[in-house]
Order: C-alpha cells, then structure tokens, then sequence
C-alpha cells in the first residue's frame, strides 16, 4: 500500500438483494497488512486530523493494481470513517465499494483472497471485528 499509515477494507454489496461481503486475506479483512496486536478502534470523537491527510485515489489505485482489478472497480464509501490507535502510529482505514455486478472471487482468489460474510469473521481479532461493524452499519444507511 502506498501509505503504511492506511488500510483499506472492500467490501461487494449486490444491488438486488443488498447481501453484503468483505474481502478477506490472509485472516483479516484489513488490508493489506493487516492490524498489529494491541491495536484498538479510536471513538468517532477522538479520531485525530492529521496534518498531512491520505488522498483516497492513491489508496484505491494501489490496491486495484495489487489486486488485479480493473481501474475504476472500487469506489471510497465516503459515509465511513475510522482510525485505529496502533503500537506505532495510528492508522486511517478506508471502506472501499467493488463496483462489479458480482464479486471478483476469480482475481482474488489469486492472492489467497475471499469475499466472506460477516458472521464468517467471528473469529478474527475484536477490533476488526468493530470496524466491520462500524462498516456494516455506514453500508446499511447509506
């Protein structure tokens, strides 16, 4: 990912019946690194601005091309907003929409990649647990 301060989570909502799915790799839907231990979700009230914001557009063409997805097949979901208090730094995470009519599973799949349900993330590590809860609900009301 062009910025290590940024993670993004895509997620594919299918227009007739709004079934919703995230991409996970590698166990985590936060891609593309994934979130250190102790990583935690910052409250909305204490998200922090920081000086030097992430332009999305860089964000989403990296992981267009690191995913092998077509330019312009994920859009940033600007009703989303979160960050999370790492070890290190914080980091601004992204929601990003695919925009195929199904979700790409075949280019995906290449890099060891599933679009998973939500209730499949269950046992994946509590604050990604939170931020797709967060996303679920932005993706319902928006």
């Amino acid at each position: 990912m062009e910025s290590n301060n940024a993670r993004v989570i895509i997620y594919h909502k299918q227009k007739t019946s709004a079934k919703t799915l995230f991409l996970s790799i590698n166990k985590s839907v936060c891609l593309f690194d994934g979130l250190p231990t102790l990583s935690s979700l910052l409250p909305l009230e204490e998200d922090s601005q920081d000086n030097v914001a992430i332009h999305p557009a860089a964000i989403i063409a990296d992981a267009e091309q690191r995913l092998g997805l077509d330019k312009g097949s994920l859009e940033l979901d600007s009703e989303f907003q979160a960050e999370v208090d790492a070890p290190d730094q914080n980091l601004t995470i992204f929601l990003l929409r695919t925009m195929y009519v199904d979700p790409p599973r075949d280019e995906v799949a290449k890099h060891d990649g599933q679009f998973i349900a939500i209730t499949d993330a269950r046992t994946y590590p509590r604050t990604e647990l939170e931020l797709l809860r967060r996303a679920y609900e932005a993706i319902m009301e928006g």
